[in-house]
């Protein structure tokens, strides 16, 4: 046993360094509650990443009935080829020839937000700039050598990184920054929420638990009381 605690201790260090550098992240402070927030996010996940990135274990009509979105109105602004209300929400791109293009395929996205968390989401959409050595004309200071375009760089503009390693602002976008983030931490939120659509119902639940152990623990402890009043 020693043996074993000594050598699962030796390997800490090993797979910290092969993890590589850990960076600061930026918040996202993410609201589940906000379902507005979440609207938004679905809209910026249809329109700017499904032609790559699948959800394929949501339901269009489970993400309808969570974020109060009627179902006609869902089919009419959320659904555009032709799937069934009942579907997931998969796209066609072939996985051989998506993984020519951009060196692997796309990853799906439903429990992305669980892997690398949501600050991650919300730092790496923030953190693209201009290399002209890479296919697609961008890199991105938290995934090095990335793989895929800037898919909202209409939205945020370009950056390029300065004399210091940093980025400096984006210009050429549609939106301000402040704007842009906020783009982002919607589309986050809404990543957040397919990784676990019930997370706010299992901390409600967790928090009754919680209180009826404590009632439960007060009238097992004067039960307790009761039974032992004549030993002691």
């Amino acid at each position: 046993m020693k043996k074993f605690i000594l050598a699962v201790f030796a390997l800490v260090p090993v797979l910290a360094f092969a993890a590589g550098p850990s960076l600061p992240l930026d918040s996202a402070n993410n609201d589940l509650a906000d379902k507005e927030s979440l609207k938004r996010g679905f809209k910026t996940y249809i329109n700017y990443c499904l032609g790559c990135h699948q959800l394929q274990y949501q339901r269009y009509n489970r993400t309808f009935t969570d974020l109060g979105i009627e179902e006609a109105d869902g089919i009419e602004n959320y659904m555009y080829t032709g799937e069934k209300v009942g579907d997931h929400i998969t796209n066609t791109m072939p996985k051989k020839e998506a993984a020519a293009w951009f060196g692997t395929a796309p990853p799906d996205l439903t429990l992305e937000a669980r892997l690398r968390s949501p600050d991650w989401i919300y730092t790496y959409l923030r953190s693209f700039y201009i290399d002209e050595s890479r296919p697609f004309g961008v890199n991105n200071t938290l995934f090095k050598d990335v793989g895929m375009p800037h898919v909202l760089q209409d939205l945020q503009g370009v950056s390029s990184i300065d004399e210091n390693g940093k980025l400096t602002p984006a210009q050429g976008g549609s939106l301000t920054a402040e704007e842009y983030d906020e783009v982002v931490r919607d589309l986050t939120n809404f990543l957040e929420y397919v990784g676990e659509p019930n997370k706010l119902e299992r901390k409600a639940l967790g928090v009754k638990v919680l209180i009826f152990i404590f009632i439960f623990f007060i009238f097992a402890y004067l039960l307790k009381k009761e039974y032992w009043r004549d030993v002691h």
